[in-house]
């Protein structure tokens, strides 16, 4: 994988995981990164199983909205298993 692809990854990570501590509480910048890469590929899954487009036509954008549903959805899930 090229080294500005997963920089760009990690970017949205971050960008996905603070948007998810805002929404429903969270902090620090390692849990951003895990949580928004978790949050890409379950957010990634999610929409696609369930059949729904996000309608935004910037690539970037979309790819950070889907992973902040999925890092919402991953921090829900661990704070109903802790």
């Amino acid at each position: 994988m090229d080294k500005r692809a997963i920089a760009a990854q990690v970017g949205i990570g971050v960008a996905a995981g603070w948007l998810a501590s805002w929404l429903v509480g969270g902090s620090g910048l390692l849990q951003y990164i895990v949580t928004g890469l978790a949050g890409s590929l379950i957010g990634g899954f999610l929409l696609e199983r369930l059949g729904i487009d996000l309608g935004i036509r910037n690539q970037t954008a979309s790819r950070i909205v889907t992973a902040t549903i999925g890092a919402v959805v991953v921090v829900l899930l661990a704070r109903l298993i802790h």
